[in-house]
């Protein structure tokens, strides 16, 4: 598949606060956005890939965010395992429908479809993915951005992850890589099981190492 412009919003600041420690200060992709006025955005047809997970540092849903933002043009939401919302149990279908909060309309990644087609993208300008992971390959979540991704490249589409930390720890690397007969939605990347990279480190390492120039 070919390559396509990606950008991955994340921050970290190293703050003094003693000659013997120092506080770290982390601004996950939504509070990026929000600091530069949704400039990566702005103006632009947007779809947004995201659980409940996706929260500015007040626990504000980044879905209403944008769908609030003067300059952003929220057009589509896309419910991965779970759902949007988070309403949907493990392993349920997710339905596609229109989101009662903001009228958005949701499409479902998580039913008869789990890669974005190209009737559900039609007008998107830039996909957005803001969904928190812990760096375990059987998680779903990295499969949807993985096939997003994909999509985003068939349609010449932007897609920008809105990055977050492990939140637990993202430091080890261990397990098995998937052998050749055994893809499946919960092993889609040739990967370690414990494959210590944040969401935009990984869609970063899919963009070089799995798709290509053409």
């Amino acid at each position: 598949m070919k390559k396509r412009s990606l950008l991955i919003l994340f921050c970290v600041a190293m703050m003094s606060s003693s000659i013997y420690a120092q506080k770290i200060k982390i601004k996950t992709g939504i509070e990026v956005l929000k600091q530069t006025n949704f400039k990566a955005i702005e103006g632009k047809r947007v779809g947004l890939i995201t659980n409940p997970t996706g929260v500015d540092n007040n626990l504000k849903s980044t879905i209403d965010i944008l769908h609030e933002a003067p300059n952003v043009n929220l057009v589509a939401l896309y419910g991965p395992e779970h759902g949007v919302r988070g309403d949907v149990h493990a392993g349920d279908k997710v339905d596609t429908f229109t989101d009662p909060n903001t009228g958005v309309p949701v499409y479902s990644l998580y039913g008869a479809t789990r890669k974005p087609t190209a009737e559900m993208l039609e007008g998107i300008e830039v996909l957005v993915y803001d969904i928190q992971d812990i760096g375990c390959r059987s998680y779903t979540y990295i499969s949807t951005m993985y096939l997003a991704m994909e999509a985003a490249a068939e349609n010449n589409i932007a897609f920008v992850v809105l990055d977050r930390p492990n939140p637990v720890g993202g430091l080890k690397v261990e397990g098995n890589l998937v052998e050749d007969g055994f893809i499946s939605f919960v092993s889609q990347l040739k990967i370690p099981y414990l494959y210590g990279l944040t969401c935009g480190e990984l869609a970063l390492m899919i963009n070089k190492e799995m798709m290509s120039t053409s």
